[in-house]
């Protein structure tokens, strides 16, 4: 397959280099277009402000392109500028920490991948839960021979599948688990301190409602050493709301119709 490659933790690090690597040890045709820094937690942030800048960027035989903006960004420049054709499949990662429950609000990692599956792309996102993880090829070959068995033509269009490998040795993994997200959210908590010259600062910490993760959700899942894979869609209209919403303010609505043509308004 022809593979767009991309992450949130940066062209340079492990889990791309590995995905890479794995990739093109399969047969795999790989266009690696990855942040030239850090973008952890940016979500779906786009450079809008600021022209977008590239590198090239070669270690041995890894190679791609850097891009100065968002894991968005990278997807976005790959489809619209710097690839010459359209790719198969893109998969972003791996990245070192999961990305499960409440985390795929902010995930750079998702949020590549939901760019490509936009774009009418089937589209993967990988991540390893060890954020100081040294070595993740048995989980990148894992993930290569993965994509062979996904019925990539029957999923729905616009999809995202979300999979998450945990923090053990793959002789250890129990199985492979289809699963929900975890609708727990995460407690707003930050830790004040104060800087060399006397200001107030704070750092983002958080735990999370531990009591409202569900048994057969990603997250309860992956602690219990299981592959998880979570199909996502992001279509925000809330169906179920439309015809209350509808009924709530059909007289309202009315009213105000009246009122615009006797020069009123609406509100």
């Amino acid at each position: 397959m022809n593979i767009l490659l991309t992450n949130d933790d940066g062209i340079r690090a492990l889990g791309i280099r590995t995905m890479a690597e794995a990739l093109t040890q399969a047969g795999h045709t790989v266009h690696v277009v990855a942040p030239m820094r850090q973008q952890s937690g940016v979500s779906q942030c786009l450079t809008i402000f600021d022209p977008l800048r590239t590198k090239e960027y070669r270690d041995g035989a890894y190679h791609g392109t850097g891009v100065y903006g968002t894991p968005a960004d990278c997807v976005k420049l790959a489809l619209g500028s710097l690839l010459s054709e359209r790719p198969d499949l893109l998969i972003s990662g791996m990245n070192l920490g999961a990305n499960v429950g409440p985390d795929l609000l902010y995930s750079g990692t998702v949020a590549a991948a939901i760019e490509g599956s936009q774009d009418g792309i089937p589209s993967l996102a990988l991540s390893y839960n060890d954020h100081d993880a040294c070595d993740v090829k048995a989980q990148a070959d894992h993930a290569t021979r993965l994509i062979d068995r996904i019925p990539w033509a029957k999923l729905p269009k616009k999809r995202v599948l979300n999979v998450n490998y945990p923090h053990c040795a793959m002789e250890d993994v129990k199985g492979v688990r289809v699963c929900p997200q975890s609708l727990v959210n995460w407690q707003n908590l930050y830790q004040k301190n104060t800087d060399p010259r006397g200001l107030p600062y704070f750092w983002l910490l958080g735990n999370l409602d531990e009591a409202s993760i569900a048994e057969d959700s990603d997250i309860a899942l992956l602690r219990q050493n299981y592959i998880t894979i979570s199909p996502l869609r992001f279509e925000f209209t809330d169906s179920e709301s439309i015809p209350f919403l509808r009924d709530a303010l059909s007289w309202d609505f009315c009213l105000q119709k009246r009122a615009s043509f006797n020069g009123g308004s609406f509100l």
